[in-house]
C-alpha cells in the first residue's frame, strides 16, 4: 500500500526527459505489480486522496505556473537573479516566453500529473465496495481539486485537452484540445457537485481539505471569470451567508507563521516544516533576495517586488510593510534596496540539510482563498462597496465614498476595487489573473512598458508536446 503511495507522489516530480514521460500528458506511473491490491479499503482511498492533496504542494508552489503567470507576469514582482535557467525565467516578467521554454514544459507536466493523481482516485472509488456516503466525500474533495485545477489552467492556456478519468498513455494521444467553454463547463460542473457533497468548515476533520464554503467560494470566482455576476454573486452570498468566516481583527496576524487555518482562511495548503521527510514551506526561501545570505540560508530570488507595487499602498496603509520589505543589509553592513515579500517570513525556522546543503525548514502556510477575496469579490460582482469597505476598515484606512478616500486615484468602484485586491491581496497568486479577468491586462501593463499583447496573455502549448502529437494546436502568437 505505501509502495503505490509513494510511485503515485513520485510521479510529481518526474523532470523533463527523464523516463517517466509516456505521453504528451506524461502520465504518472502508478501501475505496478500491486495495483490490484490497491484502491480496495478505506485505508488504500485514505492514502490516495492524501496523495491527491499533495499535488497541491507543486500546483500552488513559490515557482510554479500559478506564480509566475499572476505575479511575473503583472506588474507586481521581477526577478534579478534566480537559480535555475534564468532566461527561461526571466522571460514571464518580459512576456517573452516562447514555446521551447524549459519552464513551460515543466509546468505542463505539473499540472497533467496532479490532474492525473485526482483522476485515478475518482476513477477507481466508483468500483469500491465501501460505505456510499464515503465515496461521495472522496468525489467531492477529487472534483473540487479537479475544478481547481482546470479552472487555473485554462486562464494560463486557454482551450486544453480535457482528461477526466483514468487513461493510458496510448489513448492519450487521441485527446486534443476542446474548447475553453467546454473545460469552463467542466469546471462548473465538478464545483457544484463539491458544493453540494462537502461539509461545513467545522466538519472537516483533516486540515486542509475541501470545505463546501471553499468550493462555493472557488465557484463564485470562476462565475465573475466568465462574466457572470448574478451567479458569482449568488455562489459568494451563501460563503457570508454560512457565518463560518470573518476578516481577523488585525492584518498582522494572518502572516504569523502559528496562525494556521483561522477563520479567514478559506482554503489552505498545509505545511509542517521543521524536518527532512514532511512538506516544508519554501515561500520564505523563495522570495528573499537572491545570495543574500544575511538572513536565510538559501534564497530563491523569484518574485521580487516593484516599485509599482510598493508605491500602490496609500502612505498610511499598514498592509505595506507588513506584506514588503524595502530591502535588507548585507554581510558587509551595506543596505541592498531590493523589496521582497515580507509575508512568509519565518526568522525561527529550524535548520536542516537537504541534499548536503544547510537550509531553513520552514513551517508557512499557503492560503488559496481567504474571506478578504471573498468580501472583494462581492463588491466586483454586485456593485456594493459594502464588502469592500470591511476590508479597508480592518486596515483602518478611510472608506470608499468617504472623506478621506483617494477617489483622485480611483474614481470608479472598478478602480477602487483593482487596487483593493492589489494590496489586501499582494504576492498571493492574484493580480496576473484580476487583471485579465477584468480585460485591463494589456491596458495596464502596456502603459507601464510592458511589451504585452492579448496573444501574450496565455501561454504557449509546449513545442515538445506539439512534436508528440502534431494535432495539438498552438496558441496564436506563437
Amino acid at each position: 500500500m505505501k509502495k503505490i503511495l509513494s510511485i503515485i507522489i513520485a510521479g510529481l516530480v518526474c523532470m523533463p526527459g527523464s523516463s517517466c514521460k509516456n505521453s504528451f500528458l506524461d502520465l504518472a506511473p502508478v501501475s505496478n505489480s500491486n495495483a490490484s491490491n490497491f484502491y480496495k479499503t478505506k485505508a488504500d482511498f485514505d492514502l490516495a486522496v492524501s496523495a491527491a492533496y499533495a499535488t497541491l504542494y507543486v500546483f500552488f508552489a513559490p515557482q510554479s505556473a500559478v506564480s509566475f503567470f499572476s505575479e511575473q507576469m503583472s506588474d507586481n514582482a521581477t526577478i534579478y537573479n534566480i537559480n535555475g535557467i534564468q532566461a527561461d525565467k526571466k522571460a514571464f516578467k518580459d512576456f517573452n516566453v516562447n514555446s521551447s521554454n524549459t519552464q513551460v514544459y515543466l509546468f505542463w507536466q505539473q499540472c497533467y500529473r496532479s490532474l492525473y493523481n485526482v483522476n485515478i482516485v475518482l476513477d477507481k472509488i466508483e468500483g469500491a465496495d465501501l460505505d456510499e456516503a464515503y465515496k461521495d466525500q472522496v468525489r467531492a474533495e477529487m472534483r473540487f481539486l479537479r475544478g481547481m485545477y482546470y479552472f487555473y489552467m485554462t486562464q494560463m492556456w486557454g482551450d486544453l485537452p480535457l482528461v477526466t478519468k483514468d487513461i493510458t498513455a496510448a489513448e492519450s494521444y487521441g485527446i486534443l484540445r476542446s474548447p475553453k467553454a467546454e473545460v469552463y463547463n467542466q469546471v462548473i460542473s465538478d464545483l457544484q457537485f463539491a458544493a453540494g457533497k462537502l461539509p461545513l468548515a467545522p466538519a472537516v476533520t483533516a486540515a486542509g481539505h475541501a470545505s463546501k464554503g471553499a468550493a462555493q467560494a472557488l465557484l463564485g470566482k470562476v462565475y465573475l471569470t466568465q462574466g457572470n455576476k448574478t451567479a458569482a454573486a449568488q455562489a459568494l452570498q451563501e460563503v457570508v451567508s454560512s457565518n463560518q468566516y470573518m476578516l481577523l481583527p488585525q492584518y498582522a496576524s494572518l502572516w504569523v507563521v502559528t496562525n494556521k487555518n483561522t477563520k479567514e482562511s478559506v482554503f489552505e495548503i498545509q505545511y509542517k516544516g521543521g524536518s527532512t521527510g514532511v512538506p516544508l514551506s519554501d515561500f520564505y526561501n523563495e522570495y528573499t533576495p537572491y545570495e543574500n545570505f544575511s538572513f536565510t540560508l538559501y534564497a530563491g530570488g523569484m518574485n521580487m517586488v516593484t516599485d509599482d507595487l510598493y508605491n500602490e499602498f496609500e502612505s498610511n496603509d499598514p498592509r505595506r510593510d507588513l506584506s514588503i520589505a524595502p530591502g535588507y543589509t548585507n554581510k558587509t553592513g551595506t543596505f541592498i534596496p531590493i523589496k521582497y515579500p515580507r509575508k512568509w517570513t519565518d526568522s525561527l525556522a529550524p535548520i536542516v540539510t537537504i541534499n548536503g546543503n544547510a537550509r531553513e525548514a520552514s513551517s508557512n502556510n499557503f492560503m488559496v482563498l481567504r474571506y478578504a477575496d471573498v468580501l472583494l469579490m462581492l463588491t466586483e460582482a454586485t456593485g456594493d462597496a459594502a464588502y469592500l469597505n470591511q476590508v479597508r476598515a480592518r486596515a483602518g484606512l478611510p472608506l470608499y465614498g468617504m472623506p478621506g478616500y483617494p477617489a483622485a486615484q480611483y474614481p470608479s468602484l472598478d478602480l477602487a476595487i483593482e487596487h483593493e485586491r492589489r494590496v489586501e491581496l499582494a504576492i498571493e497568486f492574484q493580480r496576473g489573473f484580476d487583471l485579465r479577468r477584468t480585460n485591463r491586462a494589456v491596458t495596464v501593463l502596456s502603459a507601464k512598458g510592458k511589451p504585452v499583447t492579448p496573444d501574450k496573455l496565455l501561454l504557449p502549448i509546449p513545442e515538445i508536446v506539439r512534436q508528440q502529437n502534431s494535432a495539438i494546436t498552438q496558441n496564436t502568437g506563437y
